[in-house]
């Protein structure tokens, strides 16, 4: 039996959008199968869990569909390495129903 697949959004404001989204591109490469360029990134992950990514010169957006059970797991592991890319500066992320 297929899971529910849970899809939710986060709009995290910062002028380094594009930097952070090609380094989570790139630090996952060679895990998942993963497509980028400097404003749009996608990584495909097992289990029906997908990473959407849009930089724009004021955010980054970022959409996640993951099964209900990994949701909240998925939000903090992303949240987490973008933090970690984003050491110089204080990132807020509000995860939204999509």
């Amino acid at each position: 039996m297929s899971q529910t697949v849970i899809v939710s959004t986060c709009r995290v404001a910062t002028p380094n959008a594009s930097r952070y989204l090609q380094q989570l591109c790139k630090h996952w490469a060679h895990k998942f199968e993963v497509e980028f360029d400097p404003t749009r990134g996608r990584i495909a992950m097992p289990e029906d869990r997908t990473i959407t990514l849009a930089a724009t010169p004021e955010a980054l957006d970022i959409r996640l569909e993951a099964p209900e059970d990994t949701t909240a797991h998925m939000r903090h592991i992303v949240d987490s390495h973008v933090a970690r890319f984003a050491f110089r500066e204080e990132l807020a992320f509000d995860w939204q129903p999509a």
